[in-house]
């Protein structure tokens, strides 16, 4: 098996985690310890789990992690529409982003378990 920085999903949603601390650092500053430390933390958790569970030495447990990316995914699309309802910001693009990254971690999860 590849490493994880092999792994086209764990590079995708290590760049989005760029993106939302870029778009974090516009919110207001009273939002530091509520959304913007929410979303940060779901969004790192994305390639974070990716890559433990890639290391693990299973495909069931493979499959535990990347289960709990995509719990992070949809914490985040969350955290995004509220911060966009509230005028945080706007850009379709990002939820756009996010949707490919999920797109592409339901694809895995579906390859992983055709191996079992």
């Amino acid at each position: 098996m590849a490493t994880h920085k092999e792994l086209e999903i764990w590079q995708l949603s290590i760049d989005f985690v760029v993106d939302i601390y870029k778009i974090t650092n516009t919110f207001p500053d009273d939002e530091k310890y509520g959304l913007i430390s929410q979303m940060r933390r779901a969004a790192v958790s994305i390639p974070s789990n990716i890559a433990e569970g890639s290391a693990r030495n299973s495909n069931p447990q493979f499959l535990q992690f990347l289960n709990i990316a995509l719990g992070s995914v949809s914490e985040l699309e969350t955290q995004l529409i509220i911060a966009e309802k509230l005028n945080f910001f706007q850009s379709s693009e990002t939820i756009e982003s996010l949707t490919l990254i999920r797109s592409k971690l339901i694809k895995l999860i579906k390859y992983l378990k055709t191996l079992n």
